[in-house]
């Protein structure tokens, strides 16, 4: 039966261009798990989009001078081309201003509600005194209340791990200008989280395989549950579905509810899609489908307590009871995949700090597998790391380049120069067996790194077998047996040898390099795609929905998604024998070695100061 895996990935804010602080949390952990599912046979559904609604992308448009519109639109299209640059093998990147994912939402809210599990309650609600709008939780700040750390937020303390609300705060700021913000009561639905809590802690008691950081985090979640506001006194947002809330504009759906319901509304328009309405269900409505959501660590508490509340509370699982509703049982979370923060120089990324590396600069400077391979190699798996140009540098030169890099070119240069093709092998020696065994071996090592969201330690396992063959080929010396005619078969069998070893090498550096995989593949003399890249097309709102309220999005916009045909591509995670008198073609430099200069000074556009 084959494995079916659904990946969601975190939804970028479309209220500034992507930096690679970004894309470290989301993007490339993500894809490399994705990529390497596909090549195990597994049949993968990646989804995402760019999130579109909330306060910041009303300040973003206020700073610019343009409508909240405009705005997500001029982002959406940027961000697309961002990460389809980056080679992220998205099944579909979508949006959250489409009438479809209005509509998913709408439904998961009213089953929410007529489970009991949306209750209506008058809070007090934070605003700016300035301008009189609401301001978000998360845009406040302030010291906690519990455990005296400054910088907690309005919704949580990153410290203590508490759930907290922005009245809680003492001496709140808000983000945006430093101004107090006025505290006025307001009524809304709150999600009542203590009415799913035991449910929450039994589902939570069995995700044994979590990353530390992650399952104690989402434990101490439970700790001090009470019901969080799920609607915001906005005029930018999805109507709130109930009658008496549904025609006022100043009353919306709280951006995080919306969002995290992007992944089964990007997956329903996946399907619809595809010619399949029904595909979507094999990965939300099958027990046996696995679910991996990615994100930085500041979202895992939206995608280990919200939404699987949601999930819960809509199936009417919490201690309320309730009926199922048209979507029926939806699977929770197999796993939450968070990462650590890319910092720099010491500070979190950050593009209202000036503290940002964009990722359209970086593709234009560098291309894409030099970022992927940096981030998988000394990105934020589970600490904190410190981006510089003099790491990168380093990184690239002496591991990309002179690894990978040369072992390649070296080898195919010498076989094409000798044979002109992959030349037939005569007896192993005990050293050829050595080398082959290691790298036969190791696609079993990575691929369980792989399984198990290790990709550091597979990219390190792989790049071993790098070294191993870079190390074997300078004991059995080519060059010196090129000269020796009695030593043909000798140098045919060592550059046989050394070309099967790239080839297992590539396979297990596809899911990290795909675009470098695709160029191997072709230096090895084969045909066809090998990694399949995403692909930017142009769709038209016009999913047939039914919604409710106003400020809804207008029938037939189009807008642009990324999508792509992975399943026509011929990666497979297993050995690719190298064939006996296949052409090969003088190679080309494999990956650009960087100037050093560049460790000192950085490129003009992030210059190091």
């Amino acid at each position: 039966m084959t494995k079916t895996v659904l990946v969601s990935v975190a939804w970028p804010y479309a209220n500034g261009p992507r930096h690679i602080g970004h894309v470290a949390g989301f993007g490339v952990p993500s894809d490399v798990f994705a990529r390497y599912q596909r090549m195990q046979g597994a049949e993968v559904l990646m989804v995402s989009g760019t999130d579109e609604h909330g306060t910041p992308l009303l300040v973003q448009a206020d700073k610019e001078g343009v409508s909240v519109k405009e705005l997500a639109d001029r982002y959406n299209r940027q961000i697309v081309q961002d990460l389809a640059g980056l080679g992220l093998s998205y099944d579909l990147f979508t949006r959250t201003t489409t009438r479809n994912h209005y509509a998913v939402v709408q439904e998961l809210f009213k089953g929410l509600h007529e489970n009991g599990y949306m209750i209506k309650q008058t809070t007090m609600g934070a605003v700016s005194p300035k301008t009189g709008r609401t301001l978000p939780d998360r845009y406040i700040e302030g010291t906690c209340p519990i455990c005296g750390s400054e910088g907690a937020r309005g919704d949580q303390c990153d410290n203590c791990g508490n759930q907290l609300d922005p009245v809680d705060l003492i001496k709140p700021v808000s983000k945006i200008d430093g101004e107090t913000p006025e505290f006025i009561e307001t009524e809304h639905f709150l999600l009542d989280l203590p009415s799913l809590a035991e449910a929450l802690e039994k589902w939570l008691s069995t995700r044994e395989s979590w990353r530390p950081n992650v399952l104690k985090f989402s434990l101490n979640l439970l700790r001090d549950l009470h019901p969080r506001a799920m609607t915001r006194d906005i005029d930018w947002g999805i109507p709130v579905p109930v009658e008496g809330w549904q025609d006022n504009n100043a009353k919306k759906l709280y951006v995080w509810f919306d969002a995290v319901v992007g992944y089964l509304s990007a997956s329903i328009e996946w399907a619809w899609r595809s010619g399949e309405p029904e595909a979507w269900k094999k990965f939300w409505q099958n027990p046996e489908a696995e679910a991996y959501y990615f994100m930085g660590k500041d979202n895992i508490t939206f995608h280990s307590q919200i939404w699987p509340a949601e999930l819960l509370g809509y199936a009417g699982k919490g201690s309320k009871g309730g009926s199922l509703h048209p979507y029926g049982e939806l699977n929770l979370p197999t796993e939450v995949v968070s990462s650590e923060f890319l910092t720099m120089s010491g500070s979190k990324f950050s593009s209202s700090k000036g503290v940002v590396i964009y990722v359209k600069d970086f593709l234009e400077e560098f291309g894409p597998d030099p970022l992927r391979y940096f981030i998988a190699v000394a990105g934020p798996e589970n600490t904190d790391t410190d981006f510089t140009w003099d790491e990168f540098v380093r990184r690239i030169n002496n591991e990309l380049a002179n690894g990978w890099g040369n072992l390649v070119n070296r080898t195919v240069s010498m076989a094409h120069k000798n044979f002109g093709e992959v030349p037939a092998p005569g007896a192993l020696t005990a050293e050829d067996e050595a080398i082959l065994n290691l790298a036969h071996e190791s696609l079993a090592t990575v691929g369980e790194h792989l399984e198990q969201s290790k990709f550091k330690a597979g990219i390190n396992a792989a790049m071993h077998v790098v070294g191993e063959a870079n190390a074997y080929i300078a004991s059995q010396e080519p060059w010196k047996l090129a000269k020796d005619e009695a030593q043909r078969e000798r140098l045919a069998t060592v550059l046989w040898t050394a070309l099967q070893v790239v080839s297992d090498c590539n396979v297990m550096l596809t899911p990290y390099l795909p675009a470098t995989a695709q160029q191997v593949h072709e230096t090895l003399g084969r045909e066809g795609i090998w990694a399949a890249q995403p692909q930017v097309s142009e769709v038209t709102d016009d999913m047939p929905v039914e919604l409710v309220g106003v400020g809804l999005p207008e029938e037939g916009q189009s807008y642009p998604v990324i999508s792509g045909d992975y399943a026509a591509q011929q990666a497979r995670w297993e050995r690719v024998e190298v064939v006996p008198g296949t052409a090969l073609a003088k190679p080309k430099p494999l990956i650009q070695k960087l100037d050093p200069e560049l460790a000192q000074t950085g490129p003009a556009w992030a210059p190091v100061e």
